[in-house]
């Protein structure tokens, strides 16, 4: 059986992105599958890696047990807002500071390769819009998509095999809205793995 990870990384726990979390659990919770929900506004924890990475800060109980969420999954659902073509400043400050050197990557002496710690796992973003995600992949060049995908998951080993654009979510009426939980929650029960 299959151990998922859904982060939500809204810092609205009543947000849009909060439906689609719940949607994607329950589709895949329908498929037999393992799952835990993680909502980073939920956590308490100090998102600014204040020294870098030349002095260590300790990592607070909350941050421990998201990281133990993190390696026990074989597959994770990132589901976030696109905030001035970025990730709101909450999920990227829980990235800064649990995705560190020795915990999801090492660098190798005197050499510019690394070591990748969390190869083995899957993902799938699922990020929403206020504009197309066609609009927002081919004139803006999907950069918190590049930023998570390229730059942070990939970097560390972990398998993106599916990105997800809902939008544009300002004005959309009711029953759009009801679509696209109905195209999360079937997300759930495909996993995308």
């Amino acid at each position: 059986m299959k151990n998922i990870l859904v982060i939500n990384g809204h810092p609205n726990p009543s947000s849009f992105n909060a439906a689609l979390a719940q949607a994607y659990v329950r589709g895949a919770q329908a498929a037999g599958a393992r799952v835990e929900e993680l909502v980073i506004a939920h956590l308490q924890f100090n998102p600014n890696l204040q020294y870098g990475y030349q002095k260590r800060m300790e990592l607070e109980p909350d941050l421990l047990m998201a990281w133990e969420k993190i390696q026990a999954a074989d597959h994770l659902v990132w589901i976030h807002p696109v905030w001035w073509g970025g990730l709101p400043a909450i999920t990227k400050g829980f990235i800064d500071r649990l995705f560190l050197p020795g915990m999801a990557f090492k660098y190798r002496d005197n050499s510019v390769w690394w070591d990748k710690l969390l190869r083995g796992k899957t993902a799938h973003i699922i990020t929403t819009l206020d504009q197309p995600g066609w609009f927002y992949y081919w004139f803006f060049g999907n950069p918190s998509v590049n930023q998570l995908k390229k730059s942070t998951l990939e970097f560390c080993g972990i398998n993106v095999k599916k990105v997800s654009y809902i939008g544009p979510i300002r004005e959309a009426k009711p029953e759009k809205l009801e679509t696209w939980l109905k195209k999360v929650a079937r997300f759930g029960k495909l996993q995308y793995s």
